[in-house]
């Protein structure tokens, strides 16, 4: 039974997985690089978005508070790989508003804005619950629909990788970083008895081996020079 093994080899399985999960984080933090090098290149956003930037921005600064001390017990991998993403996406949504035109500029200073208000509001909010359970649950449900929200954002990818029959825009690296960082958190909150950990994760290891499975199907049919990664318009 999973309950019978000793809780030294728990710890070292759970601090393993939680290793292992920032280490393949930091494929996913990467991979928007080469968007932004054409950005800086051409001194221009194009026709690229800001929003996935300003989501998964959001999505590290709750799934950070969740992770440290005051809300959670033995979380320092889920603090640590969050807080990391965090600063990651605010030079991608910094260099995205140096490039942007005018409106473009306006609308993510406006959401930069709305996301850090949030944030306050959160953890002002949370502090304000005396009972530290409680506290605990309102901020893991929180950081759980965040984490299923950004795991769930690449279906319209999906979909289109399905219609069109073709990976162009599924870079495979990303979609392999996805799936190995999911499954190392997915153990992760298995071995810690953290379901607001091992339930979205569980989610994104499924899209991650959904992601995968349409790769290694399609990739034959798609086009022999790859675009930029993922970060198409949606705005």
């Amino acid at each position: 039974m999973f309950f019978s093994i000793p809780n030294g080899t728990l710890t070292v399985c759970r601090d393993a997985a939680g290793i292992a999960g920032n280490i393949f984080a930091f494929g996913l933090f990467i991979s928007p690089i080469p968007t932004f090098k054409r950005i800086i290149r051409n001194q221009s956003t194009e026709n690229f978005s800001g929003l996935p930037y300003i989501y998964a921005l959001l999505n590290c600064l709750i799934c950070t508070w969740y992770g440290t001390p005051l809300v959670s017990h033995d979380n320092v991998p889920v603090m640590t790989v969050n807080s990391i993403g965090a600063v990651f996406q605010i030079t991608y949504i910094v260099t995205f508003i140096v490039y942007a035109d005018k409106e473009k500029k306006m609308r993510m200073l406006g959401m930069l804005l709305t996301v850090f208000g949030l944030l306050a509001i959160i953890v002002a909010g949370s502090l304000q619950i005396a009972d530290r359970a409680t506290r605990w649950i309102f901020v893991g449900f929180l950081s759980c629909a965040s984490l299923i929200s950004m795991f769930a954002s690449p279906l319209f990818i999906i979909n289109l990788v399905i219609r069109t029959r073709s990976v162009e825009f599924m870079p495979f690296y990303l979609s392999l970083s996805t799936f190995l960082m999911s499954t190392s958190f997915l153990l992760y909150g298995i071995f810690n008895f953290d379901a607001f950990i091992y339930v979205p994760n569980g989610i994104g290891t499924i899209l991650g081996i959904l992601q995968l499975v349409l790769y290694f199907r399609y990739q034959k049919k798609s086009m022999e020079e790859s675009s930029e990664p993922l970060m198409v318009s949606q705005a």
